[in-house]
C-alpha cells in the first residue's frame, strides 16, 4: 500500500484516501479481515484517524465492521455492480451527447494529450497506468459538461464497478480494445457529433459489463453468496 501523501488535506482526509485506493485497486481483497495496528504501523499513524477513515468507507459500502469479530473489505454484489454500471451510463451517455454539441478546442486538446499517454501505457503494457488514465479520461467527459456535482454523482455509483473491473485488466487484449472504445469516442467528439459519441460511449459501457458479469462465477470467493 502506497504511504501517506505530505501534502494531502488533513491526516484524517488523507488516511481515509490512502485506504479507499487500496480498497479500489483490490490491494485489500474483497472480504478481507482489516487490521488497525498493521494499518498504524505501515501508514506511521495513530488509531484515530484510521478508525474515522473506517466509519467513512463503511458509510460508502467498501467496508464491513462487525463489533467484537472486526472489519472487513466488503464482498461484490452483482446486484450492486448492475446497478451502479445502469446508473453510471445513464449520466455518461447525457454528458457525452451534451459535449457533443459545446466541447470547445482546449477540451479536445486535453482529451487528445490523455489519449496519446492512453497508448504509451498499452505499448509499455502498464495496466495500473492505464486504469488511471481510463479514470481520468471519464472524468475529465463528465467536468467538461460544466456540472459540479456530476463527477462525484458518477464515481459515487461507480464505486463498486471501479474495484471490480480490476478483476478484468489482467484479460488478454481488454485494455487494448478499451483503447481503442476511447480513440473511437474522442474521434466523435472531435467531429462534434452527438449522436455518433454518444452511440461509442454505449457501446464502450456496454462491453465492459459483458467482462465483469462472468466474475461471479469466475471469483466466488470475492463475491456475497
Amino acid at each position: 500500500m502506497k504511504t501517506i501523501e505530505p501534502s494531502l488535506g488533513s491526516l484524517a482526509q488523507r488516511t481515509y484516501s490512502t485506504l479507499r485506493d487500496a480498497i479500489i485497486n483490490l490491494q485489500f481483497k474483497p472480504g478481507e479481515l482489516i487490521r488497525k495496528s498493521e494499518l498504524c504501523a505501515s501508514l506511521g499513524v495513530s488509531r484515530s484517524p484510521i478508525s474515522e477513515a473506517i466509519s467513512r468507507l463503511a458509510q460508502e459500502g467498501l467496508v464491513e465492521v462487525f463489533p467484537q469479530a472486526g472489519t472487513y473489505v466488503a464482498r461484490f454484489s452483482m446486484d450492486e455492480i448492475r446497478e451502479g454500471a445502469f446508473i453510471r451510463e445513464a449520466l455518461e451517455l447525457a454528458a457525452i451527447e451534451r459535449l457533443g454539441r459545446q466541447i470547445s478546442q482546449e477540451q479536445i486538446v486535453l482529451l487528445r494529450r490523455n489519449i496519446r499517454i492512453q497508448e504509451a501505457f498499452v505499448a509499455d503494457e502498464d495496466f495500473q497506468g492505464f486504469y488511471g488514465l481510463d479514470r481520468e479520461f471519464h472524468q475529465m467527459l463528465l467536468a467538461f459538461t460544466g456540472f459540479k456535482k456530476l463527477t462525484w454523482f458518477a464515481e459515487t455509483a461507480w464505486v463498486n464497478v471501479d474495484r471490480a473491473r480490476q478483476l478484468v485488466l489482467p484479460v488478454p487484449g481488454r485494455v487494448s480494445e478499451t483503447l481503442t472504445e476511447h480513440q473511437a469516442i474522442f474521434r466523435a467528439l472531435q467531429r462534434r457529433n452527438p449522436a455518433a459519441a454518444r452511440a461509442a460511449m454505449q457501446a464502450h459501457l456496454g462491453r465492459l459489463m459483458s467482462f465483469l458479469t462472468p466474475l461471479e462465477k469466475e471469483h466466488p470467493e470475492f463475491f456475497l453468496e
